[in-house]
């Protein structure tokens, strides 16, 4: 059976679960989250999912949120992209956890401050903040990739496709490839993986649908 993904392409979290998702062979089929619309926030997407966000992984009657949740049962599911042995899957999971919690959480939030807000709406003493503890997450995660190929082991894994959810993203919030060699040639080598998609490829929803 096919599973579903609501998801959409403005949304890092969902681009982690489709990335994880597609390089895993998963047959899957993107449904589109008006996000910007208010979709999330209506009581019809709320009996989906009561935390209200994207993506939503829906496999015959099993619903599942949160994208770090949604990549461990893609790895259990088809025993791809969790490590070689169960110390390497802890290493993934820990590097998971560590992108939710200090970079993709930042990164989400400070892409939306600069670019989906009104310019007279921007709060610019937050930007710098949240700036100031990306461009920390950036130098670990530039550091972690000096002489690797891949974050854990020998392949990659769904430690590199969450930490790379937002970092594809043109929308400018404080990255930028050049001031991180070991990451820039990091996204390169995710991105020559068969199948790879830029998200705004691999899922439907862009700016410039609201342009």
């Amino acid at each position: 059976m096919t599973m579903q993904l609501y998801c959409f392409g403005e949304s890092g979290n969902s681009y982690k679960a489709a990335l994880t998702m597609t390089l895993a062979g998963v047959e899957w089929e993107p449904v589109y989250v008006d996000f910007f619309k208010g979709a999330t926030r209506s009581g019809e997407y709320r009996d989906l999912n009561v935390m209200g966000e994207a993506p939503v992984l829906v496999d015959g009657d099993f619903t599942l949120s949160q994208s770090g949740a949604i990549q461990e049962y893609i790895i259990e599911q088809t025993g791809k992209l969790g490590g070689a042995d169960k110390r390497e899957h802890l290493e993934v999971l820990r590097w998971m956890f560590w992108d939710n919690h200090k970079l993709s959480s930042q990164a989400g939030m400070t892409r939306f401050l600069m670019n989906f807000l009104p310019e007279d709406k921007r709060p610019q003493q937050v930007i710098e903040f949240t700036q100031a503890r990306l461009k920390s997450a950036y130098a670990t995660l530039d550091t972690a990739l000096a002489g690797r190929d891949w974050l854990v082991g020998d392949a990659i894994s769904a430690a590199d496709t969450a930490c790379c959810g937002y970092l594809y993203y043109p929308e400018p919030f404080g990255f930028t490839r050049k001031d991180w060699p070991n990451i820039d040639v990091w996204l390169d080598r995710i991105a020559e993986q068969p199948g790879w998609k830029h998200p705004y490829d691999m899922m439907p929803g862009s700016p410039a649908d609201r342009a």
